[in-house]
């Protein structure tokens, strides 16, 4: 009898500690995903301080992005930095003078246009019939994004830069500068530097997204 009472009274002890006080236990928290928060964190900016953007911190985003998945890993991209406010001023003045629309000289915080920012990134790729290297533009453009963000970075993806560099002759000399190899063609620029805004995210709508059963 005194043998059975102290085996009852050891498996309460084990189920005391099993179950606590009978309340049912805590789900652990979701660990904390670095990618997702980047994704899901990262907007637009389209307003930066002057403090220049350190050459190894461009120099790595770009690794991020060459390292984008592409098409048989053939690599049809061509990636050039810039960080030069001569640069930016040159263009912008032809700008100012052919397509005013381009910038908005009203703007207080004004600085140029590329989106105020210190530093831009060049993409380059050839024209190919299937599309895929525009694709490939598209995976090295979020990944030099997402890299920026990580890194305390602001970025901009923009049409308007490369556009205007590719059909206006009076910025042909800014567009040679660039060195792109014979058949690539300037697809996309993105601003780059230390944000000076914050802007608030824009309504996304999951209803795009549908399972098919």
């Amino acid at each position: 009898m005194k043998k059975n009472l102290i085996t009852l009274s050891l498996l309460a002890v084990l189920l005391s500690g099993c179950c606590g006080s009978g309340t049912a236990t805590e789900p652990a928290a979701e660990p904390e995903n670095a990618v997702i928060d980047a994704i899901m964190a990262r907007r637009s900016i389209r307003y930066y301080t002057d403090t220049p953007v350190e050459r190894e911190k461009l120099q790595k985003i770009a690794e991020c992005g060459i390292n984008a998945p592409n098409a048989m890993n053939r690599q049809d991209w061509e990636v050039r930095i810039v960080d030069s406010q001569e640069y930016f001023d040159g263009v912008t003045q032809i700008m100012k003078e052919s397509m005013p629309f381009m910038v908005k000289t009203d703007d207080p915080k004004f600085r140029n246009g590329f989106r105020n920012a210190t530093a831009a990134i060049f993409i380059a790729c050839p024209d190919d019939e299937s599309g895929m290297f525009l694709q490939n533009v598209g995976l090295m453009s979020e990944n030099i994004c997402l890299a920026a963000y990580s890194l305390g970075l602001g970025t901009c993806v923009m049409g308007g830069p490369a556009m205007f560099l590719s059909t206006n002759e009076a910025a042909r000399p800014y567009l040679d500068r660039l060195g792109f190899s014979e058949g690539y063609r300037l697809r996309v620029v993105i601003a780059v530097g230390y944000p000076d805004e914050q802007p608030e995210a824009r309504p996304r709508d999951p209803g795009k997204i549908q399972f098919i059963d």
